[in-house]
């Protein structure tokens, strides 16, 4: 067989409520030239077939759903195709003759196809599209402390005005991966449908960043006297706006350098509501003198 021409004017993929997608193919056109041969007791011949399928209508639906590990997954869940004209000429030593039965020939031709291109659609998604969907990966890496899982939680629900999709959204340690102490709530967008993509992250998203971060000891801030010191002042312990006067530290180190660190005592929460955001760290700032052997004298720890 050979494909001489072949044409789809006109296709669309759009919602299918409840179902997913919804893929249409209206008025097609494909045009096959072949060999045919015949051996059938004394009988034998062959000659060469052009055969002209027109106006072929296909309604496909894909179920979307999700696998145990977060992939996508799809399957045909109903399939109709509608083929309106189907036209063969033979060619060869008695040719003329199988022409004579046209009207037959031409309606088993439509018949076997009608009845082949679902078959073939259902099998090229089994076989071609959901094994490609197997090789999406659900999450990424965003540095050497912390990823990112984006797997489905639910299989995508679909309306006759959107698509929707529920992601996991949560940030893990690349360490060591561990459950976070705490639950994501509903989340709902809102009903306009004004924009093509809406995106929508709860406080659980920011929170696991927030946990990952902090269960891998990142949230650590140090300040040292080269990152404040200047031609108008010593370095931190010579700061007087910024240490409690009580303390006296330029009487008990004198000319020594200081360090101040910022730690986070726990994870960091965020809340989001309607009326704003709300950030509630936790901060611990320790304070130390370096002394000459370039140990370090604690001075204070204040609790934030």
């Amino acid at each position: 067989l050979d494909l001489q021409s072949f044409s789809l004017p006109y296709s669309r993929i759009s919602l299918a409520p409840n179902v997913g997608l919804q893929v249409s193919i209206s008025n097609a056109f494909a045009e096959v030239d072949g060999d045919w041969r015949v051996k059938l007791l004394f009988i034998r011949d062959h000659g060469s077939f052009n055969l002209n399928v027109e106006s072929v209508y296909l309604r496909v639906n894909l179920k979307l759903g999700n696998d145990a590990s977060g992939k996508p997954t799809v399957d045909t869940s109903s399939c109709s195709v509608y083929i309106s004209n189907v036209r063969v000429h033979f060619s060869g030593k008695f040719g003329w003759l199988y022409n004579l039965f046209y009207n037959v020939v031409e309606s088993r031709f439509r018949n076997i196809l009608e009845s082949k291109v679902c078959e073939t659609v259902a099998s090229s998604v089994r076989n071609d599209l959901q094994p490609y969907l197997r090789t999406l990966p659900v999450a990424a890496r965003i540095d050497a402390i912390a990823g990112i899982d984006y797997s489905l939680v639910a299989p995508p629900t679909a309306t006759a005005q959107s698509l929707d999709a529920e992601l996991k959204g949560e940030f893990f340690s690349m360490v060591r991966r561990s459950a976070v102490p705490f639950t994501p709530l509903p989340m709902a967008l809102p009903p306009d449908h004004n924009r093509m993509v809406y995106f929508g992250a709860s406080s659980f998203f920011f929170n696991t960043a927030g946990f990952a971060y902090h269960t891998a000891g990142a949230l650590v801030f140090e300040i040292t006297d080269s990152m404040v010191i200047s031609s108008r002042n010593g370095g931190l312990c010579r700061y007087p706006n910024l240490l409690p006067a009580t303390l006296q530290l330029e009487k008990m180190y004198p000319d020594m350098p200081m360090k101040i660190r910022l730690s986070s005592s726990s994870a960091p929460s965020l809340n989001i509501r309607p009326e704003g955001l709300s950030l509630q760290p936790v901060v611990d700032v320790q304070a130390y003198a370096i002394l000459p052997n370039s140990s370090l004298a604690p001075l204070f720890l204040l609790g934030l």
